[in-house]
């Protein structure tokens, strides 16, 4: 497949991917606050444990909620499924055409592990099942009965994942994996716990016989760890994007950290949603704030010492000749590419020049390039590079 057409490939599913996830977090974020908003009222129906009234688009809107279930099923009931399926497929398809496709390019660094293309893809597949099924025996498990437990657990499992992925993958392709690891274990709890649930919901009602409350029950405390995930997940799949995050060699914990961050940030939502007082969340102000803050301090950029190094233009437009030209010229002899990526052109000095600050943040600061560290890029020439960067 020619890279235009890949490019078009990789857009195309990636435009879908957005939108289903958009309906998809959409729809959570809805739900938990409804769920949320529910309060009790005088003169409610059988059965009703709460009820909500709300404004949107110039209208009004009261929605119930049942215990369990009602007494009888209309024949236009809504399953909210699709987005989540939709949002892990599109997300499947686009692993597979930005990395599996090229894995050698974008999954494997052998400054990490050397790895076949099959053996990286097989790592890749085998973790994301391996991911859900550890989490889903937890969730079934005694465990799963006490709440803080629980999401510590969970928590340290999600951390151990990252930490695997950041001793085997790129830096890049190591923050996506975190994301559809998340992601994975999102999507099979909407189709492996909370869609059966429901349904085991529906066939008894159907059949004429009381529901049981604790399918109700798996299934809510399935949907609230989905609508806390969310926000880092979208951290780490965005993530890969900027090296900062993707080629920090404690990657792992600046995940932890978003991950806090982006929990605590969830549930502020939620609260202020719902109308709850703004002290009962104001303590995820300060814990944001320090977990960002953390985030932050280790990504800051660290004080290079070159003063021994005098590095000539020649000298440099020979480390780039080496180890950049292949994408970064007018007509790329890596097959991956068309056209220079970022429009980056690195032929000549002055080019160099006027792209030096980018070529610090990828190459000097961070090792996201060379792309996998194809062409064996050493520490040394990194620093020689920024030197050369830092006379100017």
């Amino acid at each position: 497949m020619s890279a235009f057409l890949a490019d078009w490939l990789n857009l195309l599913i990636r435009w879908g991917h957005m939108i289903a996830g958009i309906g998809w977090i959409g729809t959570s974020f809805y739900f938990i606050a409804l769920d949320l908003s529910l309060k009790r009222r005088e003169k409610m129906k059988d059965g009703v444990m709460g009820s909500a009234w709300e404004v949107h688009g110039g209208g009004f809107y009261h929605v119930e909620k049942f215990t369990v279930a009602p007494k009888e099923l209309p024949d236009d009931l809504i399953w909210f499924k699709w987005e989540a399926y939709l949002t892990w497929l599109t997300g499947f398809l686009l692993l597979v055409v930005q990395f599996y496709l090229d894995a050698d390019a974008w999954m494997i660094d052998p400054m990490v592990m050397r790895l076949e293309a099959w053996q990286a893809v097989a790592i890749s597949v085998a973790s994301l099942a391996v991911g859900w099924f550890v989490y889903d025996g937890i969730c079934r498990s005694l465990i799963g009965e006490r709440t803080t437990l629980l999401v510590v657990i969970g928590f340290i499992w999600i951390l151990a994942a990252t930490y695997f992925y950041t001793q085997v993958f790129s830096g890049r392709s190591a923050l996506i994996h975190v994301g559809a690891f998340i992601g994975t274990i999102m999507a099979a709890n909407v189709f492996a716990v909370i869609i059966p649930n429901q349904r085991k919901i529906t066939e008894a009602l159907l059949a004429g016989q009381p529901p049981d409350p604790k399918y109700g029950e798996i299934g809510k405390q399935r949907s609230t760890h989905n609508t806390y995930l969310t926000l880092p997940v979208l951290v780490t799949m965005v993530g890969g994007h900027y090296p900062m995050l993707s080629a920090h060699p404690q990657a792992w914990l600046i995940v932890a950290f978003i991950i806090i961050a982006g929990a605590c940030m969830r549930h502020a939502l939620v609260s202020h949603e719902v109308g709850e007082p703004f002290s009962g969340y104001r303590w995820t102000l300060p814990v944001i704030l320090v977990a960002l803050f953390a985030a932050i301090w280790m990504t800051s950029p660290q004080q290079r010492d070159t003063s021994d190094l005098d590095v000539s233009d020649v000298q440099v437009m020979t480390i780039v000749q080496k180890h950049c030209i292949a994408c970064h010229a007018t007509k790329p002899k890596n097959d991956a590419f068309e056209a220079p990526p970022k429009n980056m052109v690195l032929e000549n000095i002055d080019q160099l020049r006027r792209h030096s600050k980018q070529v610090a943040q990828f190459s000097v600061l961070t090792r996201a390039m060379p792309l996998g560290n194809e062409t064996g890029m050493t520490d040394e020439e990194r620093r020689r590079l920024g030197a050369w960067i830092d006379d100017q």
